[in-house]
């Protein structure tokens, strides 16, 4: 049961089944850059004696199956103009530049072709629905008929939680109007999704967006698609020209949705979460930023709507309405042209796998076979030394500390060198203690941080007696904490935080 709690022995703390395989895995990994950094905040408790920064959660950042996600007809221009290995080759990022060289006019007619499969799938699929739940037929062939491939489309396409913010489009409606009823930039809308049978608050949302679409300035330009499948799901990441996620950073894990929907030539438009705030390339999407302005919720909602609002009115609607006279507007397919070559293959299956492979599967197959040569002869022995190193932990022994007056009062000199000196008994462990002189500063928002680690040597061995010594020098002034930390040290040891014994001194 210990292994499932934060701390060991405390019989009022709850069994946790995510510490459980922190503590029972040798490798953990978040799903994106931003989940790992967020998942070494959530478990730092576990490997107490580290610093979220220091620990060893790693990341591999989701990605889709793109045969599974890219329409037929993104296929057959793939295979037409990229080179014969593709298929087996897909996290190459040369393949993909291939698409600089495909015609606009050929970008251009396979956007329009899967748009126009999406809306036959909406106008055929949902006609039946809309006549038994809205009731006017005239009201539902008005509706057919303003659903247009030539508009702007826009899918929101996702699980409806509410950190997912499915209502920050809609905070201000006198603006949304005007933007969906201007003649000259027609834009429509689609949304769908699903809340959890037990999450009132997304069900909310989703009535609130069916009501929205109901009035008379947003029908037909604010439409919800009623239950969202696989098959909803593909067309619409294959169909819309924009994707949109407006997630409230940082509780976007990953996502794949946006990814899905760059196979298939279409833009995203989302907060820098999850998988987008290491996708995004400038000329290649758009982006909200990522950095917090109100700590108020409400507040900042509003905020990122009206940029929301700013960046369709200026840039997004213009661009993709400054057609030439083949009727396309080539700044758009320079950023279509740009999502694809520059995003596309980080965002592969075939690149998950691959860090998957490098990070973690080939190491840890690699110390397997170690440690289970000759009948398991390796895994006894460092469990074993384990063992000992519990035994005797408690009773290691600081036998004297050589540091220099400036570090004892915390008044060091920028640029100057200091040599610091301990004598530690290791009561008979041989070589079992690392020790490190760890310097450390405070943010504003009171959080203390590694600034630098510096490991000492052992210059001396006298028996079980072992003296270290380091030469420690800050090239930056500023407020600083000096510290000391001992540790078991073991070369057979995955990382730190699988034998997670520290002791703290100053």
């Amino acid at each position: 049961m210990d292994l499932g709690r934060n701390n060991p022995g405390d019989k009022g703390e709850r069994f946790c089944m995510s510490v459980f395989a922190c503590n029972t895995s040798q490798e953990v990994n978040g799903v994106s850059w931003l989940h790992g950094k967020v998942s070494q905040e959530m478990f730092s408790s576990i490997w107490k004696g580290y610093f979220p920064e220091e620990n060893h959660v790693g990341y591999v950042t989701n990605g889709v199956h793109f045969p599974t996600w890219s329409a037929t007809e993104w296929k057959q221009l793939y295979f037409k103009y990229f080179n014969e290995s593709f298929w087996y080759d897909q996290s190459n990022p040369k393949i993909w530049e291939a698409i600089y060289n495909v015609p606009d006019e050929e970008i251009w007619k396979t956007r329009m072709t899967m748009k126009n499969k999406l809306v036959d799938f909406i106008r055929k699929s949902f006609r039946d629905t809309w006549l038994k739940n809205q009731g006017d037929p005239s009201r539902i062939v008005s509706l057919m008929d303003k659903i247009n491939p030539n508009a702007l489309l826009i899918g929101f396409g996702r699980r409806f939680a509410t950190y997912k913010r499915a209502h920050l489009l809609f905070t201000d409606l006198e603006r949304l109007s005007k933007i969906v009823n201007n003649p000259d930039y027609p834009v429509q809308f689609l949304f769908t999704g699903k809340a959890h049978p037990h999450d009132g608050a997304g069900q909310g949302l989703i009535k609130r967006i069916i009501e929205i679409s109901r009035r008379s300035e947003f029908l037909g330009k604010i439409i919800f698609l009623e239950n969202y499948d696989m098959q909803l799901a593909r067309r619409l990441v294959s169909g819309v020209d924009i994707w949109l996620n407006t997630p409230t950073r940082p509780l976007e894990a990953s996502g794949t949705s946006g990814e899905k929907a760059l196979m298939n030539g279409v833009v995203n438009f989302s907060v820098l979460d999850g998988w987008w705030l290491e996708g995004y390339r400038e000329g290649a999407g758009w982006a909200l930023t990522e950095k917090r302005t109100y700590q108020n919720q409400e507040h900042q909602d509003q905020l990122d709507a009206a940029t929301i609002y700013s960046i369709l009115e200026t840039e997004i609607l213009p661009l993709y309405y400054a057609r030439n006279k083949k009727g396309y507007s080539e700044g758009w397919i320079k950023v279509v042209k740009n999502s694809i070559a520059q995003i596309a293959p980080h965002y592969t299956m075939k690149r998950q796998l691959d860090d998957y492979f490098n990070k973690f599967y080939c190491k840890q197959a690699k110390r397997f076979q170690a440690l289970a040569a000759n009948n398991n002869a390796k895994a006894k022995e460092i469990a074993a030394w384990k063992e000992e190193v519990v035994a005797k932990w408690d009773s290691i022994e600081i036998v004297s500390c050589d540091k220099v007056e400036e570090l004892e009062i915390g008044d060091i000199e920028s640029g100057k060198e200091y040599t610091i000196t301990f004598v530690i008994d290791e009561k008979g462990l041989n070589d079992a203690v690392g020790l490190e002189l760890v310097t450390t500063y405070t943010t504003a928002d009171g959080k203390q941080h590694i600034y630098s680690v510096e490991p000492f040597s052992v210059i001396k061995k006298d028996g079980d007696l072992y003296t270290f010594q380091a030469k420690h020098s800050l090239s930056n002034a500023g407020s600083f904490k000096v510290s000391y930390r001992m540790f078991p040290k073991n070369p057979d040891l995955p990382h730190r935080q699988d034998f997670c014994y520290v002791r703290w001194f100053v």
